[in-house]
């Protein structure tokens, strides 16, 4: 009995060592700085397949002002975000298509990318909100917001299907599987 009592410890030594020699180290930070913790940052709120993932920061005098500076900069890179996927998709998508209209239907995507960020980004919503206050008075706003993937891909399909000339050439499935192969990367990607 005691046999078997000192062979589980040493399985729960062995194991122990095991899971802790899993864990992901960090490398220690270099002598003289300090690390800082931004808060709505990080890997919890990165982009990834399923949804665009922006965070920013505003700052001022006024807390509400603040509030506006960092949605306001978490919106426009949230807008910057998903013209730079959607531009990527479009020329992967119409490559693809290889009709003869290639270039009306790029000029069309383009337009038609304002109109769909410009109503899209009313669907947003905030993921993290933090506010404090720094030591000269000042507010600042911590801030990440999200959009659904799927839900943009909704937006594009419907402002797509109602234009009787892409009609002719788009195709919802081939659209949506592009889209969703350059969320993939984007993924990879952070």
């Amino acid at each position: 009995m005691k046999r078997i009592a000192n062979l589980s410890l040493v399985l729960v030594a062995v194991a122990a060592a095991f899971i802790g020699g899993c864990k992901s180290k960090t490398p220690p930070t270099p002598d003289g700085e300090k690390e800082v913790v931004v808060p709505c940052s990080g890997p919890d709120f990165f982009t990834n397949a399923k949804v665009f993932r922006p965070n920013s920061i505003g700052e001022s005098m006024d807390q509400v002002t603040s509030k506006k500076k960092a949605l306001t900069n978490a919106r426009n890179e949230l807008a910057q975000a998903i013209q730079t996927t959607v531009k990527t998709v479009t020329d992967n998508y119409t490559n693809s298509r290889s009709m003869n209209r290639k270039e009306e239907l790029e000029q069309k995507f383009e337009s038609l990318n304002r109109e769909v960020v410009e109503q899209t980004l009313q669907g947003v919503r905030t993921i993290c909100e933090k506010l404090v206050q720094t030591k000269d008075g000042n507010y600042k706003t911590y801030i990440a917001i999200e959009l659904s993937a799927d839900e943009l891909v909704k937006q594009y399909n419907q402002r797509l299907s109602t234009d009787d000339r892409l009609k002719i050439d788009y195709d919802y499935e081939k659209f949506k599987d592009t889209f969703n192969q350059e969320m993939e990367k984007r993924k990879s990607g952070n």
